[in-house]
């Protein structure tokens, strides 16, 4: 917990420093583990690269630890990867290493925990590079699974030619990985139903009843960046994609990793770029966890049961006065049909409002002269606020803008053909 006014309370943010991508979330030891890239010291992204960690015990109330993995013996900067866990035998770490700045080709290295906190880690060799024969333009973001049969690491990359892709290597102990070709790819001129770019980082794949998913983050530069996902299945060591989707929305969702809760629920994380302390102490933050589940070929996100479990007082009706709520806030949002015609109103003090409408199938979200929409698919809508986060849920994605925030007591008006419930959090 923090008194600072402009942090979000439950998102997680470095207590100092400058953050971005979550790694290895693990339930592990009865409690949540969450590692993330963190440069000390800086309110900017840096190659100098450390694994933080922090832990909790419902996900969204997080105790900052020590450094987990710094640079050094061998490693200029350690860069995102993930965490597996066997049946028998210690934790694996993966991690890209890389050796100087400008580096987009990077290498895997592995690293064992020294006890069963998961504190400190001790680094051990590099276990994956890219292949004789592959004309890479970049290569990173270890992901390691068991696809039934044997272990699998994906890596995220893009291909000269500009086709986006996962590499996959295979491994019958964590130690030993052998290249085993392309696990899916896309090519950058292939847009239908959704662009996937000419990269793909964090690339992760799980099952979701009974298909698999496979989820990039879309990198290209001087274009937006989001989440996107395909549902297919695993044949032969590869993925055959059914339909592709695009998940997230707006300018602060990217780097989603994907996690499994205590219950077996699979869930997603992501950096939230865009929410920063104005006085620089602290950079980024991570979004609530989501859970998923899959409505035919589609992947639908909600905020993590933690989220309810959170609530305090009985919900409050909004009305068109408004009524004023803490900084942190669930508000469940009904239309009376899927294309209604309704809006919230945020405001914070003096600061620029946030406000939502509801109109033609969409939910248009808005800060000042900044704009983005996302698709409702539905009636029913999730918005939560939490100090400088508003994090927006539908069953056509969902959105996320850095909101004003600072007060601590905020005014929420509704008005239009819906219901809203206002929750405060605690």
């Amino acid at each position: 917990m923090t008194s600072d006014v402009d942090r979000p309370r439950l998102h997680f943010t470095a207590q100092t420093g400058w953050i971005n991508d979550p790694l290895g979330l693990t339930y592990h030891g009865g409690r949540y583990h969450l590692f993330f890239q963190y440069l000390p010291g800086g309110a900017a992204w840096g190659p100098e690269q450390h694994w933080g960690h922090a832990t909790s015990d419902d996900l969204l109330h997080w105790a900052e630890g020590e450094v987990a993995l710094a640079p050094g013996d061998g490693d200029y900067g350690v860069w995102s990867g993930s965490i597996a866990v066997p049946p028998v035998g210690p934790a694996a770490l993966f991690y890209t290493t890389v050796d100087a700045p400008g580096d987009q080709i990077g290498r895997v290295r592995l690293a064992h925990p020294t006890d069963e906190s998961w504190t400190s880690w001790t680094k051990k060799d590099v276990v994956a590079q890219l292949p004789d024969g592959v004309d890479a333009t970049a290569l990173r973001d270890p992901y390691v699974f068991h696809d039934g049969s044997t272990w699998r690491m994906l890596l995220g990359g893009g291909l000269a030619d500009g086709t986006a892709a996962a590499l996959s290597y295979r491994s019958g102990d964590l130690e030993a990985w052998t290249y085993d070709g392309l696990f899916a790819s896309r090519h950058e001129s292939e847009t239908d139903p959704v662009r996937t770019g000419s990269m793909w980082e964090c690339p992760q794949v799980f099952p979701l009843a009974d298909r698999w998913v496979l989820s990039v983050s879309v990198w290209d530069p001087g274009e937006p960046q989001y989440q996107a996902y395909a549902v297919g299945d695993l044949v032969d060591g590869r993925f055959v994609a059914e339909a592709w989707g695009r998940l997230t929305y707006g300018p602060s969702y990217y780097a989603g990793s994907a996690f499994t809760d205590a219950h077996g629920a699979r869930c997603l994380i992501y950096w939230l770029r865009g929410i920063a302390d104005p006085a620089g102490v602290w950079t980024s933050a991570h979004s609530l966890p989501h859970t998923l589940r899959l409505d035919g070929t589609r992947v639908i996100a909600a905020p993590h049961d933690a989220v309810v479990a959170a609530r305090t007082d009985g919900p409050p009706a909004l009305r068109e006065a408004g009524v004023e709520l803490p900084r942190a806030v669930d508000l469940v949002w009904t239309l009376e049909h899927p294309d209604a015609v309704a809006s919230l109103v945020v405001t914070d003090g003096d600061r620029v409002p946030l406000r939502l409408e509801a109109k033609e199938g969409k939910v248009v979200v808005s800060v000042g002269e900044s704009r983005w929409d996302m698709p409702i698919g539905g009636a029913d809508l999730r918005v939560v606020l939490d100090g400088p986060v508003a994090e927006v849920f539908t069953s056509g994605g969902v959105l996320a803008v850095p909101a004003p925030g600072g007060a601590e007591l905020r005014t929420v008006a509704a008005s239009g053909r819906g219901t809203v419930l206002g929750h405060p959090l605690r």
